[in-house]
């Protein structure tokens, strides 16, 4: 991997970057690419440990901008998969609201418009093996920081310690590095979703399978919603969102471990829709319940000189469909700070940072949270309301 000179403020720093999601590894690549030295600490066993997750789709101002300048744009070429952008939208009994609202195979790379889909995992792959060897540092779950003598040092689950003059949280919305920061607790935004995997969907729930078409499916009723994505593997993934107590999960009497309860609650939740929905609950091979919070609109905290973070670490808010985006674009942002000679010293650069950060997600995070009524528990002004935004292809 070419690499530039390097420069002042990284100028033999030791970085470390906690998480190895797409944030944390797209950091980890623009910072190599500045002559960094740096190592990712990811708690999976390894890099095939888990399923990732279903697809996520990269826009043209943030993901995809990130790939460009981290010389990825023919490797994201290679392994997106095309015509996953397409989109239906039915009712609850899975008449067709909306169809392929993005017109697959219209858009194209270069487009503003053009939201190309790939596997998570696939994601990941391409951001690790662009990477120098030996950067990830695979079975390294983060439990504790001390800092002494102007140095980082982090303590993981399997015993080991590592040492960082500065150090970069991408560990999601249960980051163990936020709390070196702020002690904001997140807030619950009255909605969650009970998601579900399914490993062989074509003969498991072939009539779902038809439905979605290959590509993404939103399935709209009175006061609940149904989202189906397709995984990479030839899975789906779907989550079941709806209005909740937050003390729900505690008082229901649902072990979410086993099948036939989660199965039961849900196809009795929605017993007056298609029976098409009712085949995916029962192919079902897990389970999560997940409440759908996200961090006070106004956080911020004051600024350090060795430790930040980014993604879903810094700015919690419930799925729009912009979260891989939003870290990605925060990791651009942060390297292009860090590797920026107008800085004094780093934590001028972190604070340039921060404030870029906390401007930009301030208000996607406002407006999620003040539509997720709409979202999760939908009355036919809000169905109407969907067609309109996801039929208008110019305003996505």
């Amino acid at each position: 991997m070419e690499t530039l000179k390097k420069i002042n403020l990284i100028n033999d720093h030791q970085i470390a970057i906690v998480g190895g999601g797409p944030g944390g590894l797209a950091l980890a690549r623009l910072l190599q690419l500045k002559g960094a030295n740096v190592k990712v600490y990811e708690r999976d066993l390894n890099q095939k440990a888990r399923v990732q997750g279903a697809i996520v789709d990269l826009h043209y101002h943030s993901g995809l901008k990130v790939l460009e300048a981290a010389g990825l744009t023919d490797a994201f070429k290679a392994r997106y998969m095309q015509g996953a952008d397409s989109f239906r939208l039915v009712d609850e009994h899975a008449n067709i609201l909306l169809d392929d609202y993005l017109q697959s195979g219209t858009y194209t790379f270069g487009d503003e418009h053009f939201r190309p889909e790939i596997d998570r995992g696939a994601l990941r792959d391409i951001l690790i093996d662009s990477l120098l060897p030996g950067t990830v540092i695979w079975d390294s779950q983060l439990l504790n920081l001390s800092f002494s003598n102007g140095r980082w040092e982090l303590q993981f689950k399997n015993g080991t310690l590592a040492s960082s003059d500065l150090v970069i949280g991408c560990d999601g919305y249960r980051s163990c590095v936020r709390q070196y920061l702020t002690d904001v607790s997140p807030l619950y935004s009255g909605a969650s979703i009970i998601q579900g995997e399914i490993d062989n969907p074509e003969t498991a729930c072939p009539g779902l399978y038809r439905m979605i078409n290959q590509g993404s499916l939103m399935a709209a009723g009175p006061g609940k919603m149904l989202v189906v994505q397709p995984r990479g593997d030839g899975g789906l993934t779907f989550y079941a969102a709806s209005m909740y107590p937050e003390n729900w999960k505690h008082v229901n009497g649902i072990d979410f471990h086993v099948h036939e309860e989660v199965c039961t609650y849900l196809t009795q939740f929605y017993h007056d829709w298609h029976a098409s929905f009712h085949s995916m609950f029962s192919a079902c091979s897990n389970f999560t319940y997940r409440p759908l919070n996200y961090h006070p609109l106004k956080l911020r905290w004051q600024t350090k000189p060795n430790i930040t973070i980014l993604g879903d670490a810094a700015h919690l808010m419930p799925p729009n469909g912009e979260g891989v985006n939003l870290a990605m674009l925060d990791a651009l942002d942060l390297s292009e700070c860090l590797t920026n000679e107008t800085y004094q010293n780093i934590e001028a650069a972190l604070k340039a940072y921060e404030d870029i950060m906390f401007e930009r997600a301030s208000p996607i995070c406002e407006e999620t949270v003040q539509g997720i009524g709409d979202f999760a528990s939908p009355n036919k002004e809000a169905i109407q309301k969907l067609i309109q935004i996801f039929g208008n292809d110019e305003n996505v």
